[in-house]
């Protein structure tokens, strides 16, 4: 794919890996959108990254269908097409099942799993115009089951089963679908505040350019899922 003014949107993208992979992009001539709940911390972030012409900034809450496709709508409205879409917005709770409460469950479900389905569903129709790319934010989660995932583990593992499914549904369109699955993360999830602490994590720029690489790859070949994970965990 030649990057040079293609549009990307990536959901949850004012911090931690989105505001990583919205850095790569457009250092790679991409135009981006990128969205969250609150537009005021989504705006500070578009300033940070570039001008209105490299950056659009949109209030969007992946759990609603109809805040996407007003989301997705923009975009065309701005730039006239769209090219890639990463589902990156997620949120997690850890809590043994039988302490786990409704609320969180819900939370999960609706943002990690609806949301994915949600900014496909709104996305999927520009996708098959520009032959684009569309990509998932799982987790090493979504294949590894731990103690206090329960929900956890079932979204993700959830976001790698359907973001496999709809790979074998688009690419006759001539969309490409992957999901990326990293281990532990530099980002402010679950309440971490990043720091020298976790120099051992993979950093959200290297989440960039995994997806750099992923859209320079020949179309004839396609990485349909990719776990990557801290080298050196031990460093820790």
């Amino acid at each position: 794919m030649d990057l040079n003014n293609k549009v990307a949107y990536i959901t949850g993208g004012s911090k931690g890996i989105g505001f990583g992979v919205a850095q790569k992009l457009i250092a790679a001539g991409m135009r981006v959108a990128i969205s969250g709940r609150t537009f005021k911390s989504v705006q500070k972030a578009a300033e940070y990254l570039g001008d209105e012409n490299q950056v659009l900034a949109l209030e969007s809450d992946v759990t609603t269908l109809a805040e996407e496709q007003k989301a997705v709508a923009a975009i065309i409205a701005r730039w006239g097409q769209l090219d890639v879409v990463l589902a990156n917005a997620g949120v997690g709770h850890f809590a043994p099942v039988d302490e786990m409460g409704e609320e969180q469950w819900l939370q999960m479900i609706h943002t990690n799993l609806n949301g994915v389905f949600y900014t496909l569903k709104a996305a999927v129709e520009a996708l098959k115009k520009s032959k684009g790319y569309y990509m998932t934010l799982a987790s090493l989660a979504g294949t590894n089951f731990f103690a206090a995932g329960a929900g956890y583990n079932a979204t993700k593992f959830g976001v790698v089963g359907f973001t496999q499914a709809a790979m074998l549904d688009l690419r006759k369109y001539d969309i490409k679908v992957s999901t990326i699955m990293p281990g532990s993360v530099a980002t402010h999830f679950n309440g971490n505040e990043p720091a020298e602490k976790d120099a051992w994590k993979i950093q959200p720029e290297d989440i960039g350019e995994l997806v750099l690489d992923l859209l320079k790859m020949h179309p004839r070949t396609l990485p349909s899922k990719i776990e990557v994970r801290p080298s050196r965990p031990d460093l820790k």
